[in-house]
């Protein structure tokens, strides 16, 4: 048992050092509950505080992945208006080249509806500018990465067993009854290439074949287009134009016809947007003038199936989605100008429907025209929906993220202030134990007197 000393109060010492302890477990507690969590720092707990970092890392890049997502999402908004607007545009330049086509107009009516075209064709190019943020959108800047092609165009009215070769007088249908094409009636061919139109009407022959026509009407145009240009206008037999294959894609890949059922398939001669043919029309035509609509049915039902386009570097849109390098959605948008969809030429001459052949022929060149806008609108439309399932997906991962953080770094609150109100109690016992210790020694001076 100690004795009465003056010099070293130890009650003193250690009920500080208690004090001190109680002190600082105070401070802890304080902190805790002021700050919501139970890891402030390093030292609270080295290895929940380095987990839950790198769950806040993961939480605030998810964050701006759903950002992009949704910004990306309104550039597709964006790209998908201009889109629709020539969607609009071209449904109502069908309307018109279909009134052209009818002979209760004259060619001076024509020559209106021409102006109005021509106009629709300067906004088509307008819409096609459109731009996001400054980046221009659907006039060919983003394409994919692809190799130059040319205009196929695809017939699954024909009978199956029909080939280049075929006669026209032993014709089919795709059910198998004939087309009644005889000998010495007219078979008119015409096509498009950069806004002019070409058309030549021939006397069929017992010898006339679905190859002989159309290299008949590719060399009257090759001559009526003269020059450099005569090597490229034109159309022939795919190689492999017959059977169930179609020919390559931009991206090199094969393609054949859904049902994978024989089918006569046309191409042009060039490659690329200045050499792509942008409508095919065939009509037969009797001795005395009339028209052989079943005939007519079945020939003029070739579809375009690859779309001309120039050869590309991925110069695709890239929507950074991911929290890691390379996890991204790539997105090309194609050409919309009038000249790719087959309405304007390089030098600006547009398609022209002066005249009732012309007109006629122009209304296959708008059907092609509006698939593509179509196509190019349901890829939009696609990209879009799969970024809303992006967004969802970010959201709830970033909230799985939170909740797992949460659960490492914050504080349950009723325990610590549990904790607190112990250690703040323990810290005022302390401090009354202090003051009393040291009153303790004060006893020693009676002995002094």
């Amino acid at each position: 048992m100690a004795g009465m000393v003056v010099k070293n109060n130890m009650s003193a010492i250690n009920t500080l050092n208690t004090l001190n302890k109680n002190h600082g477990a105070l401070a802890k507690s304080l902190q805790k509950v002021s700050s919501g969590m139970k890891i402030n720092s390093a030292a609270d707990d080295a290895s929940g505080y380095a987990i839950s970092e790198r769950m806040r890392v993961q939480i605030r890049s998810l964050d701006q992945d759903n950002k992009n997502t949704q910004n990306g999402s309104a550039l597709m908004k964006v790209a998908e208006g201009a889109v629709q607007s020539t969607v609009d545009i071209l449904k109502t330049l069908k309307e018109k080249v279909i009134n052209a086509a009818n002979d209760t107009n004259t060619d001076s009516d024509r020559s209106q509806i021409q102006k109005e075209l021509n106009q629709s064709i300067d906004q088509i190019n307008d819409n096609a500018n459109v731009t996001y943020n400054g980046k221009y959108l659907v006039d060919g800047t983003h394409n994919a990465k692809g190799s130059v092609t040319n205009t196929h165009m695809t017939n699954q009215s024909l009978a199956t067993n029909t080939i280049a070769t075929s006669k026209l007088t032993e014709l089919a249908n795709r059910v198998g009854d004939k087309l009644h094409i005889n000998v010495d009636d007219n078979v008119t061919v015409s096509f498009v290439n950069e806004g002019t139109t070409y058309t030549t009407t021939m006397k069929i022959t017992a010898n006339s074949t679905l190859a002989s026509v159309l290299d008949a009407a590719t060399s009257y145009a090759q001559s009526a287009a003269g020059g450099s240009a005569a090597a490229t206008v034109g159309v022939k037999i795919a190689s492999d134009g017959y059977g169930s294959m179609i020919g390559t894609d931009k991206f090199g890949k094969a393609l054949t016809t859904a049902d994978k059922s024989n089918a006569v398939t046309v191409q042009a001669l060039g490659t690329g947007v200045g050499n792509q043919i942008a409508g095919l029309t065939i009509s037969i035509t009797d001795k005395s003038g009339n028209i052989n609509k079943s005939a007519n049915a079945a020939l003029d039902a070739f579809n375009e199936t690859i779309r001309a386009e120039q050869e590309s570097e991925d110069n695709s849109i890239v929507l950074q989605t991911g929290t890691k390098a390379n996890q991204a959605i790539k997105i090309g948008l194609t050409d919309m100008r009038a000249q790719a969809l087959g309405l304007q030429g390089a030098k600006g001459e547009t398609l022209n429907i002066e005249t009732q052949k012309n007109a006629n022929a122009a209304i296959n060149v708008l059907d092609n025209a509006i698939q593509k806008a179509l196509d190019q609108q349901t890829t939009i439309g696609a990209i879009e929906s799969r970024l809303e399932y992006t967004s969802t997906n970010l959201t709830t991962a970033s909230e799985n993220v939170q909740a797992s953080e949460s659960t490492i770094r914050d504080a349950d609150m009723a325990k610590e202030m549990t904790e607190y109100t112990k250690n703040n109690v323990l810290l005022q016992a302390a401090q009354s134990m202090l003051a009393q210790a040291n009153q303790n020694s004060s006893s020693v001076l009676s002995l002094l007197q």
